[in-house]
């Protein structure tokens, strides 16, 4: 059988989040199953112990969003930022926003690596993707877009469209291998930090 050029399989388009996607799939997992184990959504309780989790990454990555080189790559940058959602979702269950000691880990008017911002929003982004399953588990808590799950909403455009704007800027960043490598390394490293967050922040029920 003769193969012609029209029946041979298309290269696949380079996609850095696909490449993304791919090289933190372990971490992504691992993260998740230890979120899910820890009962988040059991009650109200353990899910203010998930807002601290969010909020202490939020925390680490809210000066991104007033970076103006990172907002001339990145659709609607500023709208994105989640912070202030967090901390209202945090009020509204009678939980004080904590004071940390520690600096986030990008500080406000600093200069900014590229590559190891795009990793951390990457994270930031796909947690915002994947939140339509949360926001269903927090309705079962009596919480919702306006009370105590503000910053799980989806964006008005919808969040698969408001994904692939983040992707498609994302892919269209020009950087070199070792800058690619270093985006993969520090989405690891987000990813990390979250579980190192959940470790600290939430228990699982049985050491509660």
């Amino acid at each position: 059988m003769t193969t012609t050029l029209t029946d041979a399989p298309k290269a696949e388009t380079p996609s850095r989040a696909k490449d993304l996607r791919a090289a933190t799939h372990g971490a992504h997992d691992r993260l998740d199953k230890r979120i899910m184990a820890a009962a988040p959504f059991a009650d109200r309780a353990r899910y203010g112990r998930f807002l601290l989790v969010q909020h202490a990454f939020h925390r680490d990555i809210d000066a991104l969003y007033d970076n103006a080189m990172l907002d001339g790559l990145l659709p609607d940058l500023p709208g994105r930022r989640r912070l202030g959602q967090i901390q209202t979702d945090l009020t509204d269950l009678g939980i004080a926003i904590p004071a940390i000691d520690t600096a986030p880990h990008f500080a406000a008017g600093a200069e900014v690596d590229l590559p190891s911002a795009l990793g951390w929003l990457y994270v930031a982004e796909g947690s915002n993707l994947g939140a339509a399953f949360l926001l269903k588990e927090a309705v079962k808590l009596e919480l919702n877009e306006g009370f105590g799950a503000r910053h799980l909403a989806g964006a008005p455009e919808g969040r698969g469209l408001h994904w692939r704007t983040f992707t498609a800027a994302l892919d269209a960043v020009t950087l070199s291998d070792a800058e690619n490598e270093r985006v993969i390394a520090n989405a690891v490293a987000a990813f990390d930090r979250v579980r190192g967050l959940v470790d600290d922040l939430m228990p699982l029920p049985e050491a509660a």
